[in-house]
């Protein structure tokens, strides 16, 4: 069956997108490769007791939109503030900034199944094509499925939806094209560590070093959802970059070393499991909220590479921002 929007990508962006155009009366599908909706808002189940947030670990409000957004969600005690900001492993415990960081009852993934609860969402499906239409767009996916609709959102990240486009024999005005092209992302190496003792992380339980390979250090018992004492760490991009091709190995004792000095005596690492984000940070943005594609049935971009702000907030903010213009794009194509 026809829908009004196909949105491929059930991260932020395109949920929030889904949710915009759902208020607005259309009709959404969307679809999502992994196993859950999500995307970087990831959470993992480790043994009967653990959990951890292993992509996004909280996030910050700069804006009023969002801001009350996350009042509601606070109302539902489904968000709650975790802090004010993190150590950088010197004598200073905890540097903070007045911003509040924002964490999930449950992990990170339960705000994306709360955002995500009455949209229709396929999962655990690949798009592998994209055709242009007479009445708009079709799609193909890893099960051999095909989906049609008027408009078509796309919110992977960019290498992703560029390629994917390119197989298809889609074709962007070269301005387009040129401005999509030029977003960029850093990878990101991450560590899910199962603890057997107690750690010493600086209140609230992380550590944050913008100089260190390993960057980030965080206890998600102390955050609050984990009942294990599960830790996750991640690499910055250059040194994800830099060690991407290495062993599955060296990556880990690379992880676990930057881990080692929060233990308390006694205390081991039992069992590393490796995340490996290929497009986890957008180091060159689109200075837009979302590009309306020229010359094409209704095409629109979004995602956290898009606005400027990166991260989570910039995801929702693009996602809002795609979902009016594909509703203004739909309107006027009436």
């Amino acid at each position: 069956m026809a829908v009004d929007v196909l949105i491929v990508g059930a991260g932020l962006s395109g949920l929030m997108a889904a949710r915009t155009l759902l208020d607005r009366g259309h009709s959404v599908h969307v679809f999502d490769k992994g196993r859950s909706v999500g995307g970087r808002l990831a959470t993992r189940r480790v043994g009967d007791d653990g959990l951890a947030d292993h992509g996004a670990q909280f996030f910050t409000v700069r804006g009023a939109t969002l801001q009350r957004y996350v009042d509601n969600w606070r109302a539902l005690d489904l968000v709650y503030i975790w802090g004010t900001g993190w150590s950088d492993g010197s004598v200073k415990r905890t540097a903070g900034d007045g911003h509040p960081r924002y964490a999930v009852r449950g992990g990170m993934n339960k705000l994306a199944k709360h955002l995500a609860s009455d949209v229709q969402v396929t999962v655990d499906r690949l798009v592998t094509a994209v055709k242009q239409t007479d009445d708009g767009w079709t799609l193909q996916d890893s099960a051999g499925e095909s989906a049609g609709g008027r408009g078509l959102l796309m919110t992977p990240p960019m290498p992703e939806t560029l390629e994917l486009l390119s197989e298809s024999g889609v074709h962007l005005q070269p301005d387009d094209f040129a401005d999509l092209r030029r977003i960029r992302f850093g990878p990101c190496l991450c560590g899910i560590h199962e603890i057997e003792g107690d750690v010493d992380l600086p209140e609230p339980g992380a550590m944050q070093d913008f100089q260190s390979d390993v960057y980030w250090v965080a206890d998600n018992r102390a955050k609050g959802i984990s009942g294990a004492r599960i830790i996750t760490s991640h690499a910055n991009a250059k040194f994800s970059r830099q060690n991407w091709d290495a062993s599955e190995a060296d990556i880990i004792r690379a992880l676990e070393s930057a881990v080692r000095p929060f233990l308390k005596p006694g205390a081991k690492i039992a069992h590393t499991q490796l995340k490996m984000w290929r497009y986890s940070v957008p180091l060159r943005t689109h200075a837009q909220e979302f590009l309306l594609a020229n010359g094409l049935p209704p095409l629109v971009f979004a995602g956290d590479a898009f606005g400027g702000r990166g991260r989570v907030e910039g995801a929702f903010m693009s996602g809002l921002a795609a979902g009016e213009a594909m509703h203004k794009a739909l309107s006027s194509a009436e």
